[in-house]
């Protein structure tokens, strides 16, 4: 499904240059990994950059060539999030065809949240830096927009397939359940995976009762 790009982050965090060198990007990508996974262990004020620096081999003060902060490590992995969201194909399929609507959103909701489960403690730990940093709530806000709209383009596409409803708020909804899909993203860090799962499922169950006739 065609978009707009996602909101582009921090563009003036003043980011130390990029390295160029395969050992320094290879270093570079060992703090991102485990910032992530850290992130989604601890959260993200329970992480230190001197963890981060262990957990990827290297030295506490090697983490300032390629990051400032802890906050701009964070800033880098949600643009990675945003960009492999951007990349996620949102057409449906058959998810509104007559019959199997159900198990059709179904199956495709899970595959879009399976996509990603990697970067789910990154979701975690940006919603708990953004409750006490208002330059990242503000950064939250676009990004709430840019989900919203592409949740509402969802929604707008179920709606053309047979039995859909054509009276039902689609702005108000998206945004509902785009709140919602943020808080099973920031949970499934820790989510047993049997628990994720069931979430996902009524998560898939609502949006069929609310957009299609039974």
């Amino acid at each position: 499904m065609p978009g707009s790009a996602p909101p582009v982050l921090g563009s003036d965090e003043d980011l130390p240059p990029a390295p160029r060198q395969a050992r320094s990007l290879a270093a570079r990508q060992n703090l991102l990994e485990a910032g992530r996974h850290l992130f989604a262990e601890q959260g993200y004020h329970a992480a230190s950059i001197q963890e981060i620096a262990a957990r990827a081999g290297t030295a506490s003060g090697a983490f300032y060539t390629y990051f400032r902060s802890k906050r701009q490590l964070l800033i880098v992995l949600m643009n990675e999030l945003l960009e492999r969201l951007h990349g996620l194909d949102l057409r449906p399929g058959g998810a509104g065809a007559a019959t199997g609507a159900r198990a059709g959103l179904r199956a495709f909701l899970g595959a879009v949240f399976r996509a990603d489960l990697e970067y789910y403690g990154v979701v975690r730990a940006w919603q708990e830096a953004a409750l006490t940093d208002a330059g990242l709530g503000r950064m939250q806000t676009a990004i709430e927009a840019w989900t919203n709209a592409r949740v509402l383009g969802v929604f707008r596409l179920l709606q053309q397939y047979p039995n859909a409803r054509g009276d039902r708020d689609l702005p108000a909804f998206a945004r509902m359940m785009d709140r919602h899909f943020w808080s099973i993203l920031a949970r499934g860090a820790t989510l047993p995976r049997r628990d994720f799962d069931r979430e996902v499922r009524i998560a898939a169950d609502v949006i069929y009762h609310y957009l299609f006739r039974d």
